[in-house]
């Protein structure tokens, strides 16, 4: 229920007001405090995913239920693509030119948003069930030996940004709408430099799970880093302490309400024992497994460590494409009941339209890997 209808309903019942005048003056004191308290309703959403055993659920469904694609069960898989930077913008002055959009020679954060947003029908009807976005974006080269930008959706004490909420919020409502789910990633490394220490990390998990479910998500996953194993600050964002993260996440409750939790590793790396015992599902990554044989086996290693129980495996992220061969990375993936997650970025000389991941993006289905990869996603 909306906060203005609370209020109004309240009063009516009480029988506190006589003229609209003083219904008005009540109205605007009441809104004034409740809003000021932090009372709001979250709307009515349209897409809850949940996890049963080693598949996702959406609305209750199992994801492709009773399904085969070239002889290989999709029952409960989740295809998703990384798009990370929807919310993407530069505080640096000095780096933020480098975005500029090649018609209007400027950097717009929010048509960015606006054309990502504008595309995801299109990849919803193409068969895309989730994509990946994150609090402080990736790469947008691809893949950088150093970041001097800034894009952080949370600050350097841990609390959230309302300008970036405002897009994210404009991105979740629109898969909420669309029934897709979203992996929420809080931070990505070399931008988690910006973030003082501990406290305020961890501040930043809160944070950020406690406005999910306050808005009302009930189809976002949290992905607590981009590859753990990769930090170089803050000890709880390590590989060996990340599964104190995800706890805490797993911690934050309202109303008996908590969100599904994980982390990723890098490419090729099986994920280790404590993560795979606490995380919701396990994500990993096959960016530098070129051969698709190893893809397989990462899967069959991750489900044979000690610690594991039935729960989804995940790819969020693979660079590997050969989209027009029988075998690839997403077919192997596909072959031992692993999700797979596309990657794409433009690399050295390619057009716009390359890349998902690149700044400026083109959030289209325009060039030969993403129409690759959704052409075969579309048979599913």
């Amino acid at each position: 229920m909306k906060p203005e209808v609370f209020i109004k309903k309240s009063i009516i019942r009480g029988g506190g007001f006589a003229t609209a005048p003083a219904f008005s003056r009540l109205f605007v004191f009441f809104t004034v405090v409740l809003l000021s308290t932090g009372f709001t309703a979250p709307p009515e959403r349209n897409t809850r995913v949940t996890i049963v055993g080693e598949s996702f659920h959406i609305n209750g469904d199992v994801t492709f239920k009773g399904k085969s694609w070239r002889g290989y069960p999709i029952e409960g898989l989740l295809p998703n693509s990384r798009m990370v930077n929807g919310i993407f913008d530069d505080e640096t002055d000095s780096t933020r030119y480098k975005w500029n959009y090649p018609d209007t020679k400027v950097w717009d954060a929010d048509r960015n948003t606006r054309e990502f947003t504008d595309h995801m029908p299109l990849w919803r009807q193409n068969g895309l069930l989730a994509f990946t976005i994150n609090m402080q974006g990736g790469s947008p080269q691809g893949y950088s030996s150093a970041q001097p930008w800034k894009n952080s959706a949370i600050d350097e004490k841990g609390n959230l940004k309302p300008a970036y909420l405002n897009r994210l919020s404009i991105i979740l409502d629109k898969a909420d709408e669309l029934g897709m789910a979203v992996i929420l990633g809080i931070y990505y490394f070399g931008q988690e430099k910006s973030i003082a220490d501990e406290e305020a990390v961890l501040k930043g998990i809160r944070n950020t799970v406690e406005w999910v479910i306050r808005k009302g998500y009930t189809n976002v996953l949290i992905e607590i880093n981009n590859e753990c194993d990769l930090y170089k600050i803050h000890p709880i964002l390590h590989a060996d302490r990340v599964h104190e993260a995800i706890n805490y996440a797993k911690s934050v409750e309202i109303d008996g309400r908590r969100l599904l939790v994980g982390t990723s590793y890098a490419g090729g790396v099986i994920p280790g024992a404590e993560v795979v015992k606490v995380s919701d599902f396990i994500l990993i990554h096959g960016n530098g497994v070129g051969n698709p044989e190893k893809i397989i086996e990462m899967v069959r290693k991750t489900r044979q460590i000690e610690s594991y129980t039935p729960k989804p495996i995940l790819f969020n992220e693979d660079d590997h494409f050969d989209f027009d061969k029988p075998m690839n990375n997403f077919v192997a993936a596909t072959s031992v009941g692993a999700s797979w997650g596309f990657f794409d970025y433009r690399m050295r000389d390619e057009p716009y339209e390359e890349g998902y991941q690149s700044i400026p993006a083109d959030w289209g289905v325009n060039s030969v890997r993403k129409k690759g990869f959704f052409n075969l996603l579309r048979q599913w």
